[in-house]
This record gives C-alpha cells, sequence and structure tokens, in this order.
C-alpha cells in the first residue's frame, strides 16, 4: 500500500442525515468545511436531485466515498490519486470496522469511536496508507469494544433445530476470539454464489455465469490449522466438466495468500492457519451449463394505441424444499407513459406492486417463492401519445434480484472441515457452521 504518491488529507465518516462521526485529518490540508460540501454535492450532485458518482472534484478536492449500511466513507485529496485504488481502501476499511466491531450501524460507530480512531492512526499515516489486515492490526490496538446488539424484528422466529444458528451468530468483533466472554470455540464457513443470466424474449438463455465465493470467519482460540475438502471430482478449466454428468467443473479460481495447495490436485484438500477477520478462502468462476434458479416469460400486447400490456411470468426451478426470498422484478416503462397499474394472481399472499412514476419504473415484489411455483404478473400502461415502434423498445429489460438460502447451483460442496490439534493438545470440539447461499448478481431478461 505504501507510497510517497499516495496522499490522502482527510477520511470521514457521515451519518445518513450528513453528521460527522469520525473525522480524521491527516496533513491538515483542507478545513472541515469539506463534510458540509460533500453532503450537499452527494445528494444534489451539479445542482440536480441526483446522487453524485464515487469520485467527483469540487474546487480542486477530489472527493471518493461509498456508501455502507447508510454511513458514508469519504476520502479527500488534493493530489491525483487513483480511483480503483481509494475505492478499494474504502472497501477493507470497512471489512476491518466490521471486524472489530462485530456489527457496522451508527450505533456502533459512536460506541466504537476511539476505537475506530485508534484503528484509523494504525491504517493510515501522514495521508499515506500502512495496512488493512485485521490480523496485522491486532498487534497495535488496545482498546475494547463495546458490543451494541444489532436490534431484533418483532417477529422471532422458534429456535427448534439445535444443529442450526442464527446468522447473526458472526456479528461478534474478533477481539472476543482470545476472551472469556467470547464463549464457544466456533468457526464460520459461508459459500456465496451471485448468479448472472441474460435470457431473450422466448426464456432462452444467452449468458450465464457463477461467480463463487468460499468465506470464512474464524472465533478459534490457538490458531490451529485448517483442513477444508471440497467435492472429490471437482475439475479445473473451462472444458473440464462438460458432457460429465454429476461432476462440478469451475473455469478458474483463486486463493487467499494463507492456504497451502499441497493436497489439493489429489485430493481437494486446502490447508491453512485462518487470519482473524472476515476472509475470502477461494474465488471461482463457472460458465457451464447449470440448473437455472428462476426463469422469467415476458409477453408483449398492444391494446390499442393507448394502451400496451406486458405480461410476466415467473418461475421457480428450484428444488421444491427450497424457496427463493425478497424476490424484486422490475421493469421500466415508456416515457410517455402517464400511468401504470398491475394486477396479480387471484387469492396471493406476499406479493405487492408499485409503479415509480419519477424513475418509470414498475417493481413486483414477493417476499417468498417456494421452488416448483410460478406467479404471473399483468401489467397495463397507458401513454400520453399514440403507440409507435420506439415504445416497444423503451419496455424492458425485466431485471430480477433474489436470494435463495440452503442452495448453490453449482453442487459445489464442502465435504469436512478438519481442525487440527494444537501444540498444547486441547482437546475441545469446536463448533463448525457451513451456510449455503445464492444470489443475483445480473439476472436480465430482454423483451
Amino acid at each position: 500500500w505504501g507510497s510517497t504518491g499516495v496522499m490522502i488529507s482527510q477520511f470521514f465518516l457521515l451519518s445518513p442525515r450528513g453528521d460527522s462521526i469520525i473525522h480524521r485529518d491527516y496533513r491538515s490540508e483542507l478545513d472541515r468545511s469539506t463534510c458540509e460540501i460533500f453532503f450537499k454535492n452527494v445528494k444534489f450532485y451539479q445542482g440536480k436531485h441526483q446522487e453524485a458518482p464515487p469520485v467527483f472534484n469540487i474546487d480542486g478536492v477530489n472527493y471518493m466515498y461509498m456508501k455502507k449500511n447508510g454511513i458514508f466513507f469519504v476520502l479527500t485529496s488534493i493530489s491525483n490519486i487513483s480511483p480503483s485504488m481509494a475505492m478499494e481502501f474504502l472497501l477493507r476499511v470497512t471489512k476491518v470496522f466490521k471486524d472489530y466491531c462485530g456489527i457496522f450501524t451508527e450505533e456502533s460507530i459512536r460506541s466504537n469511536f476511539i476505537l475506530l480512531y485508534e484503528l484509523l492512526d494504525e491504517i493510515m499515516d501522514y495521508g499515506v496508507i500502512q495496512g488493512t489486515s485485521s490480523d496485522t492490526l491486532k498487534s497495535y490496538i488496545f482498546n475494547e469494544p463495546v458490543v451494541v446488539e444489532k436490534k431484533k424484528t418483532k417477529f422471532q422466529l422458534p429456535k427448534f433445530n439445535p444443529k442450526t444458528t442464527s446468522s447473526d451468530a458472526t456479528n461478534k468483533p474478533i477481539s472476543f476470539k482470545d476472551s472469556k466472554q467470547g464463549g464457544k470455540d466456533e468457526i464460520f464457513v459461508d459459500i456465496f454464489e451471485r448468479i448472472s443470466i441474460t435470457f431473450n424474449s422466448n426464456g432462452n438463455v444467452l449468458h450465464n455465469a457463477i461467480d463463487g465465493t468460499i468465506q470464512m470467519k474464524s472465533y478459534l482460540s490457538g490458531n490451529p490449522e485448517l483442513k477444508l475438502a471440497l467435492n472429490e471430482d471437482l475439475t479445473i478449466g473451462k472444458q473440464s466438466g462438460s458432457g460429465n454428468y454429476g461432476v462440478v467443473g469451475i473455469d478458474d479460481c483463486n486463493f487467499h495468500e494463507c492456504v497451502r495447495l499441497d493436497d489439493f490436485d489429489s485430493q481437494r484438500i486446502i490447508s491453512f492457519h485462518p487470519p482473524d477477520g472476515e476472509f475470502v478462502v477461494m474465488n471461482y468462476r463457472i460458465t457451464s451449463d447449470f440448473r437455472i434458479p428462476f426463469r422469467i416469460f415476458p409477453f408483449f400486447e398492444l391494446s390499442s394505441p393507448y394502451k400496451v400490456e406486458l405480461i410476466v411470468k415467473i418461475r421457480a426451478d428450484i428444488p421444491e424444499n427450497n424457496s427463493g426470498t425478497n424476490i424484486v422484478v422490475a421493469f421500466p416503462v415508456p416515457k410517455s407513459t402517464s400511468s401504470a397499474s398491475s394486477t396479480m394472481g387471484i387469492g396471493v399472499t406476499g406479493q405487492s406492486t408499485e409503479y415509480d412514476s419519477k424513475k418509470q419504473q414498475v417493481l413486483w415484489k414477493i417476499k417468498k417463492m417456494a421452488g416448483g411455483t410460478e406467479h404471473t404478473l399483468r401489467t397495463k400502461v397507458v401513454l400520453t401519445k399514440p403507440h409507435t415502434s420506439s415504445v416497444r423498445k423503451e419496455i424492458g429489460p425485466v431485471s430480477v434480484n433474489f436470494e435463495v438460502p440452503l442452495y448453490n447451483p453449482s453442487s459445489l460442496q464442502v465435504r469436512y472441515l478438519r481442525i487440527m490439534p494444537t501444540v498444547s493438545g486441547q482437546g475441545t470440539n469446536p463448533y463448525r457452521w457451513v451456510r449455503y447461499v445464492t444470489k443475483s448478481q445480473s439476472y436480465v431478461c430482454r423483451l
């Protein structure tokens, strides 16, 4: 990171209301008015009611920001620094703060501002970045975090399965790893898969890809060696898995620097000592055929010169024991639209529709959708002027956002996670939690 050419003047955090929560001036080149200037321009960029781009310049000052949980992370600089490096730095700072605070909310930041100032002093010196590794920083950080409980919703699921745990279990600060108040030894493994698919108007797939991540967070004492075993039939290479039924084939992958691959080629086992904090063990990409979780079928009808009708059918092709959650189907309507009304199936529950006249977009929200089911939305659009050929081009594409827990279309599996005994020979049996989640990344159907 360290480079004399990378000079950051200020780092500050702003609340959604524009309050300065944390402000660190590294070079005394700019005054504190930059906070007000930034917040004014990020909401009303160039005098219009629109959000500013991630990097912009006002009066010779470069502003670079990232929004996380409603909080603005902002860097300022008068030198010409790399925007991509600045955004990567901000991303890593958010991860470090989350590692040390447990959860990342305005309340937790205000409760831990002394700890966060200590972290900022170690992360950067006189505007030059020193390091953003949670594992390395722990040797220089002496303040203990103030734990802030995440606000619980009114509706609580009953705890009926002792083999499961809440997703909030990973919201503990990493300093609890070696402290008595931290509780039991445990390790969390997340397999996240983000799907990108493009359909044509007939519902056929034009392009499909999976970007996968194996992510871990360790609360194990003694920093033992771990062995993570994946599918034995896992093949790597562009053409490796094609045509072989049941074989899990990935195009390419990369690993965290702590990973040793001595047994990976022969047994598909990776070995490592987990660093502190949340880290990515492995990234992988798949472009071969896989089971499409949701299929979209759009139908376009011209009722009259001033009326257009769009019917969108969505079908869940996931296993029946899985369900998609927080599904949002969105599509734009023509600029000449005066009104848009949508109707759903008879007797449906957990669904809602909305027409955003400012963005000229129809939203269809489905809370939960079980595998093997399908739903249909019929939208009638009224135009202010007669239908032309350009109107058809202005409708669509249809985009879908969703999440499917306990499911991954690639079939990549963790066979086992073995925790090797430490030198002290502790006889503990730590908890191992594994979670599979599939999310949409770019899920689009052309009309």
